[in-house]
C-alpha cells in the first residue's frame, strides 16, 4: 500500500513538472510562446499603425462627366469625392457580361453622356473591390482585376450602363443588374457644376483653370536600423554586418538580408528562401499578405493606396502600396518616389503567396510644419503648351496633380507639381507653374 502511494505522488509530480514546464516555455494561452521557429519574427513597437485592407482600396481619382465634353475631377479626401463613392460602396452590382473593349467608342461616350468613373490605378483584384463595393460573385468576372469603373446614363435610354474594364486593356465588364437610377447619376453628377471645368483631350484630362494645392514641410523621425532589425529577423543578435563599398550596410542572418542605404534611408530586405504558404494562392490574397507583412513589420505612417498589383500570378507578384498627403478642400495627392530620392511607396515582392522582398523608407512624418500655404498649378492654355512639347517625345496617357519631395534641415518638404505618365513607361514632372498665396 505504502509503495502504491510513493508511485502515485511520483506520478502527480511529474505531471506537475510537465505542466509547469508547458507553461514557462508557452506562457498563458493566448500570448506567444518564448520558444519561436526560425520563420517567426519579433514584432516591434511604436513603429507606424496598422491598417485594414479596405482602408487601402479607393479610386486615384473620379472623373464627372457632364457631357458636351465637359467634366470635372475629384481627388481623394476631398468633400465631394467621399460623397460619391460612399453612396457607390452602398450600391449591387451583378449580371456581368463581357465584351471586347474595342467594340464601344468610349472616348464618344465620355464626351457626350452624364455618368461618373472611378479609376483605379494599374488594377485592382475584383476579390478585393468585393471588400468596397457590393460586387455579386461572378465565376465570369472574379479572376480579373479592375482599372476603372464607368457609370453613365443616356438621355435616349432611361437607364444606367455599368462597365467595369479589365487592367489587361482588352475587355470591358457590364454589370447588367445594378442599383442605380437616372436620377441617381444625374445627382451625384451635379456635385462637379460649379466645380473647376476640365476638358478631355487624348484621353487624359486638362483643367481650364488653375487648380489649388496645399505645399507644406512636413517634420520627420526616422526609423533606426535596430527597429528594422528587430522586426525582420528571428535573431537580431546572430546577424553578420557587411559594408559594402558604396556607404550601404547589409545584415544577413544566413537567409535574410537587409540592405540599408543610410545616404537615402531606404531599406532592400530580401528572403529568397522564404517558404511558400500551404494553401491556393491568387493576386488578391497576395495583396492581404502584403498588408499584413508591413502590418507587422513597420507599420504605415500616413495614407496609402494599394497602387500596384504587377504579375497578377500565384507565382510571382509584385505588390505596391502608394502614399498620399493631404485631406478636405483640396483633396489628398500620391507623393512621387524618384530614383534620386525614393520615398512615398512601399513595394513587396511575392513568390507562391509569400513575401520574398520589401522595401520602403526609414523616413517617418510626425506633423505638418508651419510654412503651410496654397498654390496653384497652371491650367488651360499654359499648360497645354507645355504637354504639346512633352508630348513629342511620347504619347501621354494620363496626367495627374501630385507631390514632389525634398528632404532638407527642416524636414521633408512636399512640392506641387504636375505628373505625366507616357505611353513607353516613363513618367514626366512638369516644373510647377503658378503663384503660391
Amino acid at each position: 500500500m505504502r509503495e502504491k502511494i510513493k508511485s502515485t505522488a511520483l506520478v502527480l509530480l511529474v505531471i506537475c513538472s510537465l505542466v509547469q514546464s508547458y507553461f514557462l516555455i508557452y506562457r498563458l494561452p493566448g500570448s506567444d510562446p518564448v520558444v519561436k521557429t526560425a520563420n517567426d519574427y519579433v514584432k516591434t513597437e511604436n513603429m507606424g499603425t496598422e491598417l485594414e485592407a479596405d482602408e487601402l482600396l479607393y479610386p486615384s481619382q473620379i472623373t464627372v462627366h457632364l457631357g458636351k465634353n465637359r467634366h470635372t475631377v475629384f481627388y481623394p479626401e476631398s468633400t465631394f469625392y467621399n460623397l460619391i463613392y460612399s453612396r457607390l460602396k452602398g450600391r449591387q452590382f451583378d449580371g456581368f457580361q463581357r465584351y471586347p473593349v474595342q467594340n464601344i467608342n468610349w472616348s464618344e461616350i465620355r464626351g457626350d453622356q452624364v455618368g461618373l468613373e472611378l479609376e483605379f490605378g494599374k488594377g485592382v483584384p475584383v476579390e478585393l473591390l468585393q471588400k468596397v463595393m457590393q460586387i455579386a460573385k461572378d465565376p465570369l468576372f472574379e479572376g480579373e482585376s479592375i482599372s476603372r469603373l464607368l457609370i453613365y446614363s443616356t438621355e435616349t435610354e432611361d437607364q444606367v450602363r455599368v462597365f467595369f474594364f479589365s487592367s489587361r486593356g482588352d475587355v470591358v465588364y457590364e454589370a447588367t443588374k445594378a442599383d442605380l437610377t437616372v436620377q441617381d447619376v444625374k445627382q451625384q453628377a451635379d456635385f462637379g457644376k460649379d466645380w473647376v471645368s476640365y476638358t478631355m483631350e487624348n484621353g487624359y484630362y486638362i483643367p481650364e483653370q488653375p487648380i489649388e494645392m496645399v505645399e507644406t514641410t512636413l517634420l520627420t523621425g526616422l526609423f533606426s536600423t535596430e527597429q528594422m532589425q528587430s522586426s525582420l529577423f528571428f535573431d537580431p543578435s546572430i546577424t553578420r554586418y557587411i559594408r559594402e563599398k558604396d556607404g550601404s550596410e547589409i545584415y544577413t542572418d544566413g537567409r535574410r538580408s537587409l540592405q540599408v542605404r543610410q545616404g537615402r534611408n531606404w531599406i532592400n530586405y530580401t528572403d529568397p528562401a522564404a517558404a511558400a504558404v500551404a494553401g491556393e494562392s491568387s493576386p488578391g490574397r497576395n495583396a492581404l499578405s502584403a498588408v499584413d507583412f508591413v502590418n507587422q513589420h513597420g507599420g504605415w505612417n500616413g495614407k496609402y493606396r494599394l497602387d500596384q498589383n504587377e504579375g497578377a500570378s500565384a507565382e510571382s507578384q509584385t505588390v505596391i502600396f502608394q502614399q498620399y498627403y493631404g485631406s478636405g478642400q483640396y483633396g489628398a495627392f500620391p507623393i512621387i518616389d524618384q530614383s534620386t530620392f525614393h520615398y512615398g511607396i512601399i513595394s513587396l515582392e511575392l513568390r507562391h503567396g509569400t513575401i520574398t522582398g520589401y522595401e520602403r523608407s526609414l523616413i517617418y512624418s510626425i506633423g505638418d510644419g508651419s510654412d503651410k500655404k496654397v498654390v496653384q498649378l497652371e491650367g488651360g492654355e499654359k499648360l497645354r503648351k507645355r504637354l504639346e512639347l512633352l508630348s513629342r517625345e511620347s504619347v501621354i496617357k494620363r496626367l495627374y496633380p501630385a507631390y514632389l519631395p525634398s528632404l532638407g534641415e527642416e524636414g521633408l518638404k512636399l512640392t506641387p507639381m504636375w505628373v505625366a505618365e507616357l505611353q513607353n513607361g516613363a513618367t514626366r514632372i512638369l516644373p510647377k507653374g503658378g503663384n503660391g498665396r
